[in-house]
């Protein structure tokens, strides 16, 4: 997608959503939102419900224009995701009755925007935990104790766990106990991880892998999260075939 340098009128936003379903849109979507764009929308329900968030189109200038989503009121102790640049995340399901989003943007380069659709869940539901590209989704129900099951289109192998259970969270009601799988496709290596845990492995593993890889793996968490990696299994051709770790304190490890 094509960004440009956009000088739009400024729009008034955000404000208080209710209902059990809705949208929310930045200003000007989807030809374009505004620079120095500040605007915070509260998504508020029933003190027993929760509320399911699924972004259907981000396209946001990389690192400078944010749309942040915060499970409560706006503060920096609830912030539960930024969102930049094009990637879409799963649906994103609030503790509690109130889910927050503050978008922000900067002085020069605008795109397209964001759309986010809303929908209200009883406690005893996980809601959807969303579609994955390339994948397949099998199963309808998704309250307490139903399971789902994920499986890739021909040409591409699932990575992570194939079967989700809703289960009951303490002090939030159900969710999922694995984020969502992604789909890879066959011969590649690589990709962006989201959810609390996870999996990599190195392409074909038990077996051999390939020779001239060259993969790049994104671990991403929340702000103010750590990320724990534990290798369960190692072996690779000494002084040939290395594996780099960076985003650490010191520098990167080989």
């Amino acid at each position: 997608m094509m960004l440009s340098l956009l000088s739009l009128p400024a729009e008034s936003c955000g404000g208080v959503v209710q209902g059990l379903n809705g949208s929310i849109e930045s200003p000007g979507f989807p030809h374009g939102y505004p620079n120095y764009a500040n605007c915070t929308w509260l998504i508020i329900t029933g003190e027993r419900n929760r509320i399911q968030l699924t972004f259907v189109t981000l396209a946001l200038e990389e690192d400078f224009d944010i749309v942040s989503v915060y499970d409560g009121q706006p503060s920096p102790g609830n912030l539960k995701m930024r969102l930049s640049g094009f990637m879409l995340p799963s649906p994103i399901v609030s503790s509690g009755s109130i889910l927050a989003l503050w978008f922000t943007t900067d002085f020069a380069v605008s795109a397209q925007g964001f759309k986010a659709v809303y929908e209200v869940l009883p406690s005893h539901t996980c809601g959807t935990p969303g579609l994955i590209p390339s994948g397949v989704i099998h199963g309808l129900r998704y309250n307490m104790g139903d399971k789902i099951r994920y499986s890739c289109e021909s040409g591409f192998v699932l990575e992570g766990h194939n079967i989700l259970t809703c289960i009951v969270s303490a002090g939030s009601g159900a969710q999922w106990d694995f984020p969502s799988p992604f789909c890879r496709a066959e011969g590649a290596c690589g990709g962006t991880l989201r959810g609390t845990a996870g999996s990599i492995t190195s392409p074909g593993y038990p077996a051999e892998y390939d020779n001239n890889l060259d993969c790049t793996w994104s671990i991403l968490s929340e702000p103010g999260d750590t990320i724990a990696l534990v290798f369960n299994d190692f072996l690779l051709e000494d002084k040939y075939d290395f594996l780099e770790i960076s985003g650490t304190e010191a520098p990167s490890i080989w």
